[in-house]
């Protein structure tokens, strides 16, 4: 994720999309994360501005893009506009993107509960490893059988 200089860091920086400057913070997860804090998640129009974020020219390889709105310095409410699949219900990498990027900001705590339309995950980015962990729970949504002879 670039926004200028590739190497620089980019915390609070400001980005115009849909004639609107919005402040941004990106984060690298393995994928790219645009995080931007915003006062209503239910207000954003995700679908007109998720895509301008992933096409957007300060990001080459597209990315992905979270709108973060903070209940407290450990809950935030999070939705989510993935490069590639549009408006999704969850996003782990995300959710733990956004914490980082709340931490660097001063918005939140480094625990957090992360609220996303498909339930809510406990992200923390550890002071002692640096390294992020989530907790969130599991449900079986399906069972099937393959039939192996379409797998050669």
């Amino acid at each position: 994720t670039t926004l200028g200089n590739a190497d620089e860091k980019i915390v609070n920086q400001t980005v115009e999309v849909a004639g609107k400057s919005w402040s941004v913070t990106c984060v690298n997860m393995g994928n790219p994360h645009c995080i931007t804090f915003v006062e209503n998640v239910a207000d954003i129009a995700l679908e007109i501005v998720g895509p301008q974020f992933e096409h957007h020219s300060v990001f080459p390889e597209r990315t992905n893009t979270e709108f973060i709105q903070v209940i407290s310095p450990n809950y935030v409410k999070m939705r989510v506009w993935e490069r590639g699949a549009g408006a999704t219900l969850a996003c782990g990498t995300g959710a733990c993107a956004s914490v980082v990027a709340g931490v660097l900001t001063q918005r939140n705590e480094n625990k957090v509960t992360v609220e996303l339309p498909g339930g809510c995950l406990e992200i923390e980015w550890s002071t002692t490893d640096q390294k992020v962990y989530m907790t969130g729970p599991t449900e079986k949504v399906f069972t099937g059988v393959i039939n192996e002879s379409i797998m050669n």
